[in-house]
């Protein structure tokens, strides 16, 4: 240990050589841009606001700290025909040399947009600060007073429109007294004229909207009006009122590839047929139940136009797997006086049906081993939309350090797994109106596991209900598990590890989950991403926050049916179903992280999570898959996998005794951009489990108010990560700060007494922590 504090000692000492030389290729007569900031005189004015209109930034830092990259691309030679300087300077970022004309061009931009948030008389002053050949860079921002709006007029000759403005009035932007924001001003624009376009006005958009605005003289108020530009098609015609359109026909056309096809007429269509008054055009054969097509559309006839119906209608065929697009074009019609529209919603069909195969490595028995599955998929099974797959999968590991006298030391595994994803929500007695209004998906689905261990064989079986739905933009994503069964059943255990493993030791945690067991529970999770669609496209994300709360229960209406019938219990006091005893717990979860944008290459990322799960009635214990555990990639990193807990436990080498009813967690983690696909990391984790009973073979692990922050568990490490744009490849290794195992100061605080072998811990896994 002491070695590698000697080598990272060395390694600071050399970046700062280093920077002794980072003017090595800054050419004479110009300067390095070594810092650049922004100054504000105005407290409603920030700094952070303004960053984003600098034409020039300095090179990098890795954790605003350094310029690596910048003394790597110094460490190449001049010869650049060399692959060792070719390579360095690949790797490293080249000096960015300050150029006068882009700080005139920042300083123009800041003004304007200074100037746009009321602040007409904003001035932007840039100070240049020269030691050698490098240069700091302030812009220095003085706002002064700003404008405010003294009157609010609005010049509209449209009564239609104005009837419509005046109805959402309350929820205007603009009001007198406020600053001359310009910011404000389109945003009120946008307002308006998503309102309109929800009311028939299907050619509306923002620009017929403007401004006029007199300034009182030796004053800084404004006279500002709102103007509404008359519709002209061309710019010789007469004005007048603009078009309130409404739908005419809706017509489907399932057959259509856009790569071929561009004019509704080159469309190859053979067939039609008329559904509820909606012509369906097909080639050969359609593909989907006219109902199905129907069920989807929002676009009523006989109603005015909504450009919010035509984003609902992508967003329901978008969830029908058995398409690849979807495109809805309008057009024109005139029925006297009134204006008509014909929609043609455009469908593309996907590729039905598809194989796959999948091969894996495997560590689920404690040893390396590999598994195949191969997986079959119709993606329209009943002409719905409904989505089949069936699944099955075979692993195989070699497992050693058994004791003596086991036979066949390895661990093999069959499995099987079915489930049907209907489009739709489905529930006998609910409304289709309903139904329609919810949009949500329903799952059913079936599992079968075989599983040959050398101590035991085991079973697992399942059967699901359940249903998943979105919200606003894909932010929010709910789930119900209606109906969740699960069924463990031990068939064979070896005798010698019966008796040696379980019986000699009396563990009642070991007992009770080497024992048959029915769950049957219903769940509901919430999960909200502030990223929203932005995250699922890879667009670039600011500052977000994501929020999961899950809700279990199980084995209540087990309990009351087995009261009410007065059946009788098993030995072990508890009731049991076809003499399968079954589990009963509530059980919940709540996950809160949140990123912060440093810069374009630094970010903070926190994270806090608790969760609490409660045995009672026909249980005194959770089954070992519903205990949490602590330690691992995705918790306190200074710890193993379920080596951490519960309390202050200190571990028998037995897994399943490191596992508890209640869990915290808490992460900070600094992001920073290293070179290429490459990211760094530096965190500081905090966390722990607890038992809600005393447990004699878990002692130290019940959760006690007074005692729980003294066990809280605290790790240090640093992490690298290989984004790959599809995933991400994360390294990290962390150090145990503070060990609630240990009571001495020398073991509890192995921060002051660090200890390689016995406090570090390496992680390998796929994505990011939080």
């Amino acid at each position: 240990m002491k070695k590698g504090f000697r080598y990272a000692i060395y390694a600071t000492v050399v970046l700062l050589l280093t920077s002794c030389s980072s003017t090595k290729y800054v050419p004479d007569g110009t300067y390095l841009l070594d810092e650049v900031r922004i100054q504000t005189d105005n407290k409603e004015v920030k700094p952070s606001n303004l960053s984003l209109y600098l034409r020039q930034n300095p090179n990098s830092k890795w954790f605003s700290l350094i310029k690596t990259q910048l003394y790597v691309y110094n460490w190449s030679g001049r010869d650049s025909t060399r692959w060792v300087n070719r390579t360095l300077r690949k790797l490293g970022d080249a000096p960015v040399i300050y150029n006068a004309k882009e700080t005139e061009r920042t300083s123009e931009e800041i003004t304007k947009a200074v100037q746009n948030m009321g602040y007409m008389g904003a001035v932007v002053e840039p100070i240049r600060q020269v030691k050698k050949k490098k240069m700091k860079l302030t812009y220095k921002v003085t706002t002064g007073k700003p404008y405010k709006v003294r009157t609010l007029k609005y010049d509209i000759h449209d009564p239609k429109i104005k009837e419509y403005m005046l109805k959402d009035s309350t929820t205007t932007l603009l009001s007198e007294g406020m600053y001359f924001d310009v910011n404000v001003l389109n945003a009120e624009r946008q307002r308006i004229t998503s309102n309109l376009l929800q009311n028939g006005y299907y050619k509306f958009n923002k620009d017929y909207i403007s401004y006029s605005a007199d300034t009182v003289r030796n004053t800084y108020l404004v006279d500002l009006t709102m103007h509404l530009n008359p519709y002209k098609q061309r710019s010789e015609d007469e004005p007048q009122n603009h078009r309130q359109y409404t739908i005419n026909k809706v017509n489907f056309i399932t057959d259509y590839n856009m790569l071929e096809s561009s004019a509704l007429n080159s469309i190859e269509v053979n067939d039609s047929l008329h559904y509820k008054g909606y012509p369906i055009y097909y080639k050969d054969k359609l593909y989907l139940r006219p109902k199905v097509l129907t069920n989807n559309l929002r676009i009523i006839p006989g109603t005015l136009y909504n450009e919010q119906d035509v984003q609902r209608t992508y967003s329901s065929f978008g969830r029908l797997q058995a398409l690849k697009y979807t495109n809805i074009r309008f057009f024109e019609t005139m029925q006297g006086d009134s204006a008509k529209l014909n929609a043609y919603v455009l469908l593309t069909k996907s590729k039905h049906q598809s194989v796959s195969f999948e091969i894996e490595g495997t560590n689920s028995a404690g040893d390396l081993g590999a598994a195949a599955a191969v997986a079959f998929q119709h993606r329209n099974l009943f002409k719905g939309s409904e989505a089949f797959m069936f699944k099955i999968r075979g692993a195989y590991e070699a497992v050693s350090g058994l004791q003596s006298g086991i036979q066949n030391q390895n661990y093999t595994e069959f499995g099987a797994e079915a489930t049907v994803n209907f489009p739709r929500f489905m529930f006998p007695f609910i409304s289709s109106d309903f139904k329609r209004r919810i949009r949500a998906t329903t799952e059913f689905g079936l599992q079968y596991n075989f599983q040959m261990r050398p101590e035991f064989t085991r079973i697992v079986a399942s059967a699901g209900w359940s249903y998943k739905w979105g919200v606003q933009r894909q932010r929010s994503q709910h789930r119900i598990d209606l109906l969740d069964i699960n069924y463990l059943y031990m068939p064979w255990i070896d005798s010698k590890f019966k008796e040696e493993y379980l019986e000699k030791n009396e563990n009642y945690i070991l007992k009770y989950n080497y024992a048959n067991r029915l769950i049957v529970r219903t769940g509901y999770s919430y999960t909200y991403n502030s990223a929203g669609q932005a995250l699922m496209n890879n667009a670039l994300v600011g500052n977000s926050y994501s929020i999961r709360l899950n809700f279990e229960s199980a084995g209540n209406f087990l309990y009351s049916l087995a009261k009410m019938a007065r059946l009788k219990k098993n030995d072990d006091g508890e009731y049991t179903l076809l003499n399968i005893p079954f589990a009963q717990y509530i059980k919940g979860d709540f996950d809160f992280a949140k990123n912060i944008i440093i810069d374009n290459r630094n970010s903070l990322a926190f994270h806090l999570g608790a969760g609490i799960a409660i045995p009672y009635g026909n249980a005194t214990m959770l089954p070992f898959e519903k205990r949490y555990f602590s330690g691992g990639a995705n918790s306190v990193r200074g710890w193993s996998v379920r080596d951490l807990g519960p309390g202050s436990f200190v571990g028998d080498g037995n897994f399943m005794n490191q596992s508890g009813d209640i869990k915290l967690d808490a992460s900070i983690e600094y992001r920073t951009r290293l070179f290429w696909k490459f990211r760094g990391a530096v965190f500081v984790d905090a966390g722990n489990i607890w038992t809600l009973r005393d447990y004699k073979d878990q002692p130290g692990g019940k959760f006690e108010f007074n005692k729980f922050y003294k066990q809280i568990a605290v790790a240090y490490g640093l992490g690298l990560r290989m984004d790959l744009d599809f995933f991400v490849l994360r390294f990290d290794g962390g150090m145990k700060a503070i060990n609630p195992a240990y009571q001495s100061k020398k073991e509890h605080y192995p921060i002051f007494n660090p200890d390689f072998g016995r406090d570090f811990a390496f992680h390998f896994a796929v994505g990011y922590p939080f």
